[in-house]
């Protein structure tokens, strides 16, 4: 007899390894695509913040001048890397990216001089640097011979961003419902099996809050063991990826990280938890012939 109550205890005691499991894969999977959603965003910003601004300058510019210009730009707050380029260095450059067969047709440096500068991505747009571009022509008028940046490359990245940021919202959305719906049916079905273990707790006289206060307790400890299983899992595979394709290194962004892995608690504790109560609650209400 003792041990026919035992084995029945061990038959009747809740078993949750496979609903973490399912958890964890299904975190898992959404912090991948969050993680991919973060890099587009980091690589069109990265892309912006690599579009050069030159201001070239007449070739009779005085070096005071270039000097008063080259300091308003360094302190413009959204500009970086400001650079004064002589006409040595822009011949430098040109050599370095190109042939040069030109020392064949010219004797003399036909590059002028320019003050070279990137923009931070949130101002990477024709009609912000429109205003600048006014806004150097009319504080340096005779120094400034032509303030160039690729417009056509500028709204092609624009675009292309805000195109591809409405794609990933609309998928990222589905994503939560299907990660939401997935979790919830992942709970049920464990919670189904021990559906006459509630209900025999309800019969033997222990109150509803007795009852689903130490299985909601559980679930949020189960939550959070699939939510840590899955930061690893994400974790690691992104240790990978970066390891494998160094340039996924350079979008690297800790805070944005942090802001995914704490997502993925968030939302492995109250599905967990959510769907665990509503699940006890349900069995709880029904009759013991239903639940055959």
């Amino acid at each position: 007899m003792a041990q026919f109550g035992k084995a029945s205890s061990k038959r009747g005691k809740p078993t949750y390894a496979y609903a973490i499991i399912g958890v964890s894969l299904v975190l898992f999977l959404f912090g991948i695509v969050g993680w991919f959603f973060l890099n587009l965003r980091k690589t069109g910003d990265y892309v912006k913040e690599n579009i050069q601004v030159h201001v070239y300058l007449n070739p009779n510019a005085q070096k005071k001048k270039v000097d008063s210009l080259t300091t308003y730009i360094k302190a413009i707050p959204y500009a970086k890397d400001v650079q004064y380029v002589t006409k040595e260095m822009a011949i430098q450059k040109w050599n370095n990216a190109n042939d040069s067969n030109w020392k064949k047709f010219l004797d003399a440096n036909p590059l002028p001089e320019s003050v070279d500068f990137y923009i931070k991505s949130d101002y990477v747009q024709k009609d912000s640097l429109g205003v600048l571009s006014m806004d150097l022509l009319s504080r340096y008028p005779g120094l400034i011979s032509e303030f160039q940046f690729p417009q056509e490359t500028i709204e092609q990245v624009s675009k292309f961003v805000k195109y591809v940021a409405i794609i990933c919202l609309v998928l990222a959305i589905l994503l939560t419902v299907l990660v939401v719906f997935s979790i919830d049916n992942t709970i049920r079905l464990a919670m189904y099996s021990n559906r006459f273990l509630i209900k025999t707790m309800q019969m033997v006289g222990a109150t509803r809050g007795f009852i689903a206060r130490p299985i909601n307790i559980r679930a949020i400890v189960n939550g959070l063991i699939s939510s840590l299983i899955a930061i690893v899992a994400v974790w690691v595979t992104v240790w990978v990826i970066e390891l494998l394709i160094p340039n996924f290194s350079k979008l690297h962004d800790n805070t944005n990280m942090i802001m995914l892995f704490l997502a993925i608690i968030v939302m492995g504790i109250s599905i967990s938890l959510f769907s665990t109560h509503r699940s006890v609650i349900k069995y709880l209400r029904m009759k013991l012939d239903d639940l055959y």
